[in-house]
């Protein structure tokens, strides 16, 4: 075999073994399943990861990673994708998962729950309510592996492997009982579904009050959201992001708000209130008259 031949298959099976290698070491690669529905663990900074589903809308997981083992955030749609995600989480991470996190509670981020049978399950008593309320019908077997093992009021504290992990309360926003996760050493919030990056938000359960939770969250001395959908390309652009998103629903506030002085009904604020804006954002044509409609609803004290 000439040289030049040789020398041009070994640097083939060199590339081949270096892909491999980098599909095993680089979270941006990780995917471990033929199912289309299941995601990647990307890394985010050292010791934090996003699970990204390949679900629509992009359902994002938190991960965090302590030398004690690890804090899942949101176990998502499925006991299958939750189970990818965390055989994800032994091939990569090689630590065992002590704590899931729930935030909002419906069915595309609580089903994975019953993969979590090993640890502990933790989530705002109002949380635990809803879903109990949203499950009731379920065989007992099953509302039991969902529901949280433990819950709290305003605020816990997780110590492990010498990382404080702080679960927050910030009022009712998306929900009537969503956490959020912030890790102060490393600057970082995991704002489950109370941050849609870069789309319009789903808001069938939300409050006007979202707004306040998000001002609170950006008081937090931290560089970085983690959001529940959308893309984060960027960590550090992460904030603006955020703030995008608040303005978003400040401007849908404010445009209802005027509608309503000016004594327009829920059908007129519906027709009228068109936020051409943010037409351009993904769920912008689903989600824009459900939006206002709740947000309508709000601002006149007639939510149910």
């Amino acid at each position: 075999m000439p040289k030049s031949v040789m020398a041009l298959a070994v640097l083939l099976c060199l590339c081949v073994v270096a892909f491999l290698t980098e599909a095993r070491l680089n979270p941006a690669l990780a995917q471990a399943s033929d199912d289309p529905q299941a995601g990647i663990l990307v890394q985010i900074i050292p010791g934090h990861y996003m699970y990204n589903s390949n679900v629509f809308n992009s359902v994002i997981g938190g991960v965090i990673v302590t030398s004690e083992g690890v804090v899942v955030v949101d176990a998502l749609s499925s006991e299958a994708m939750a189970n990818h995600e965390r055989q994800l989480i032994a091939d990569m991470i090689r630590q065992p998962v002590r704590f899931l996190i729930s935030s909002p509670d419906h069915n595309n981020f609580t089903r994975g729950n019953v993969a979590y049978q090993d640890v502990i399950r933790i989530g705002h008593e109002n949380y635990r309510t809803d879903l109990l309320a949203r499950i009731e019908d379920l065989p007992v077997a099953e509302q039991e592996a969902r529901l949280p093992h433990q819950t709290y009021r305003d605020r816990m504290t997780l110590h492990l492997g010498g990382k404080e992990i702080q679960i927050l309360h910030f009022g009712p926003a998306h929900t009537r009982g969503d956490s959020i996760v912030f890790v102060p050493e490393d600057r970082i919030v995991y704002m489950s579904e109370l941050f849609f990056y870069d789309q319009f938000p789903v808001v069938n359960t939300g409050y006007v009050s979202w707004i306040n939770a998000i001002d609170i969250a950006l008081n937090l001395e931290a560089d970085i959201f983690v959001p529940s959908h959308g893309r984060m390309d960027d960590p550090q652009n992460s904030r603006a992001a955020l703030m995008r998103f608040r303005q978003l629903l400040a401007d849908t506030r404010d445009a209802v708000q005027r509608a309503i002085a000016q004594g327009a009904t829920e059908d007129q604020v519906a027709a009228t209130v068109l936020l051409p804006q943010y037409k351009d954002l993904s769920g912008y044509q689903q989600q824009r008259e459900v939006v206002v409609r709740r947000t309508y609803r709000d601002l006149k004290g007639i939510l149910p």
